[in-house]
């Protein structure tokens, strides 16, 4: 695409993460990708997750209605305006999820939020107690610790998969995984895991 900024492109190739940087690279090299070409051709079974990690990294991205193979009108992704891009979510961003980690440890200890288990810090993750979809980039700093929250790995797949599994009217929480600390835990087929009020 010949028509972008040049320091738009070069904040475009600076994304690491790697399904965003399959839809940055697709869209630069077709102009658009499609929810059949992610699916289809890179295996991502939930299209609008893969949109919005290039969302979360800061990046424009405009929704169109196209046709696709069978006919049927779906949705392709091309880039919105490079004006709309917060490029400040980009710079320092290591550090900041860093600085923010050893908060929300400091404030709720090393616990996933969703199974309120204890796990290694290093095998949580951060997320959006709102999705950022929907609350945008409200919180830049510490002092926006309490718009976000620590969650394991099965935590985080449930909580990202929720919009999909919402259309069949049922959706599965999986049993958090076993901490890596030596102990094994023990569930029972009928045990559910304790979900948080702000878990949707």
């Amino acid at each position: 695409m010949t028509d972008l900024p040049g320091d738009f492109v070069e904040l475009l190739k600076s994304v690491q993460h790697k399904r965003a940087r399959t839809v940055i690279d697709h869209i630069l090299e077709h102009g658009q990708v499609t929810t059949e070409e992610l699916k289809d051709r890179y295996g991502y079974n939930h299209p609008p997750r893969a949109a919005r990690d290039v969302r979360e990294q800061g990046i424009p991205l405009a929704t169109v209605r196209v046709v696709g193979a069978d006919g049927r009108r779906i949705a392709a992704y091309r880039f919105g305006d490079p004006a709309d891009m917060r490029a400040s979510m980009l710079h320092g961003r290591t550090a900041f999820a860093s600085k923010l980690k050893r908060a929300l440890v400091q404030q709720h200890g090393s616990r996933c939020h969703i199974y309120r288990t204890e796990f290694p810090e290093r095998e949580l993750q951060i997320d959006h107690r709102v999705p950022f979809g929907i609350a945008g980039d409200v919180a830049h700093g510490l002092e926006g610790v309490g718009g976000y929250m620590l969650l394991c790995a099965s935590a985080n797949r449930a909580k990202s998969g929720a919009a999909s599994t919402a259309r069949t009217g049922k959706t599965e929480v999986p049993k958090p995984a076993a901490p890596a600390t030596g102990r094994i835990q023990r569930t029972t087929a009928t045990s559910q895991p304790e979900k948080s009020a702000d878990w949707t």
